[in-house]
């Protein structure tokens, strides 16, 4: 996330100041939004542009009722900005972009796309339409995005595949803190579906919430406490990092009942 502000900046000649209080706008990702308003960074009236994953309406409400003002958008370095608004469930097209929604897969068809990729492959497609996609699920309702996650994310247990993104959607409403659903290993079924909080008191209506809205086979098997979520380089969750924790059985670790 430290490249798009840096150009954004000097495009607009603007100054890159090295402390929130000196600050008119920030680039955070989610889960940096989240560790500042625990922290009490002061980001009051400062407006806040978060990428780089999901924005959690709850986030979001966190940081409006701090004073902040928060804008989130959904893109890709192939893609460029895609879809634009106040947290995930308030998603419009940018201007000039043409969404289309293939078998739960996003293609996007917009002026700012890239032309491919130089040396190593990645996930970018293109069609003979002009319509691209990096294979991220999500789905338009009423003229509304919503990005579900990167299609390779998913447990396989048991011959269904689980796609992690699907559980996270159904049950982070009922929960405080931050949801993060991974796959643990099983000697049987290959893995199976397992939930980590950072806030321990939300297991009772996460665990109802699953009960009630999820199909046997995406319902957490196990659920986990940690306090802090591993984060990669560009500050999203880690979730190879965060599978290998929880096989680690470390002090990190709290195995909820």
């Amino acid at each position: 996330m430290n490249l798009f502000p840096a150009v954004h900046a000097r495009f607009i000649r603007a100054e890159i100041v090295s402390s929130p209080e000196d600050a008119t706008h920030a680039h955070l990702t989610p889960s940096m939004l989240g560790r500042a308003l625990d922290e009490g960074v002061p980001l009051a009236d400062v407006h806040v542009v978060v990428a780089g994953d999901r924005l959690p309406v709850s986030v979001h409400d966190r940081a409006a009722a701090a004073g902040i003002r928060v804008n989130h958008y959904y893109g890709s370095a192939e893609l460029s900005f895609v879809a634009w608004g106040s947290h995930e469930a308030d998603l419009q097209p940018f201007p000039e972009v043409e969404i289309s929604v293939r078998e739960g897969t996003l293609w996007v068809r917009s002026p700012y796309i890239c032309e491919g990729y130089v040396g190593a492959g990645g996930p970018f497609e293109r069609d003979r339409d002009g319509f691209a996609t990096v294979a991220d699920r999500g789905f338009l309702v009423d003229g509304l995005v919503g990005v579900t996650g990167r299609g390779t994310r998913s447990v396989t247990t048991s011959g269904a595949t689980v796609h992690v993104a699907d559980v996270e959607d159904a049950l982070q409403p009922v929960v405080t803190g931050e949801l993060v659903i991974v796959g643990v290993p099983h000697p049987d079924l290959g893995e199976v579906v397992a939930a980590v909080l950072t806030d321990a008191s939300s297991l009772p209506a996460a665990r109802a919430e699953a009960r009630r809205v999820l199909i046997a086979s995406h319902r957490p098997r196990h659920w986990f406490h940690v306090a802090e979520l591993p984060l990669t380089a560009a500050n999203k969750v880690d979730r190879a990092a965060l599978s290998r924790l929880l096989a680690s059985s470390t002090g990190d670790v709290r195995r909820l009942p």
